[in-house]
């Protein structure tokens, strides 16, 4: 029943005494043994938790196997294209033809024509074949030139004519000159004629025999390797 605190006589205090029904033991545990028992869960209901802690581990992982996947197997630039030397095999041959080049004002300078002419790309130099050359100077002289074969650069301003070479042309003074032999090395540009080989000159009406030449148009030289033998024309007198 309820109480209440009370003073007695002249303020004095009293002292009351309550007693509690007794209470009944509640027994208490401490650890894993007083843990209440997990219900049990469907396999599906497990492997969906799994799934869910861990996918988006599993997604970080796909996206790094796809970038290394894509990375394998994206083409690469191209690169350089390999050097190869060139071929000692000619890249093209012409038959019965003729090839003429000209100056800048439109002039013709040269033409070279034969039976056949092969390019080696290797060494940049043609083999032509029954080779017929006319050479035009600036001032208008015309040079010919004609061999079995001639062997030459791409431009064809410089020709080894082997068998058979002839080269006809004039001298300083205007005079007809042929050169004759098996071997004539002809410089079309700086108009030069060598040849270490036996040759034979003809100016005018003398002929002169040589083991070599070194004939130079524009120093107007002529120079005879011996023995030279020659037989000269009598010079005409004046008015006749």
């Amino acid at each position: 029943m309820p109480w209440r605190p009370g003073r007695g006589k002249a303020g004095a205090a009293v002292s009351v005494e309550l007693h509690l029904p007794d209470l009944p033991e509640v027994p208490l545990s401490v650890g894993a043994a007083g843990r209440a028992p997990r219900p049990h869960m469907p396999w599906h209901l497990r492997l969906r938790d799994l799934l869910s802690a861990y996918l988006p581990l599993l997604l970080m992982a796909l996206l790094a196997l796809a970038t290394w996947w894509l990375v394998k197997h994206s083409p690469h630039a191209p690169g350089a294209p390999e050097a190869r030397p060139p071929s000692s095999e000619p890249d093209y041959t012409m038959t019965e033809f003729a090839v003429e080049r000209f100056d800048a004002q439109g002039r013709l300078e040269l033409r070279v024509e034969g039976a056949q002419m092969r390019h080696f790309p290797d060494t940049d130099h043609i083999e032509v074949d029954r080779a017929r050359i006319r050479a035009i100077a600036p001032d208008g002289r015309v040079t010919l030139a004609q061999a079995r074969r001639a062997v030459g650069n791409g431009d064809g301003s410089e020709l080894q004519l082997l068998g058979g070479a002839e080269v006809q042309s004039t001298d300083a003074a205007g005079a007809p000159l042929l050169m004759r032999g098996e071997f004539l090395h002809a410089f079309l540009v700086t108009e030069r004629v060598k040849s270490h080989l036996p040759v034979l000159v003809a100016v005018g009406a003398s002929t002169l025999s040589a083991a070599g030449l070194d004939f130079d148009h524009g120093a107007g030289r002529l120079v005879l390797q011996g023995p030279v033998r020659a037989q000269l024309a009598p010079r005409t007198k004046a008015g006749r």
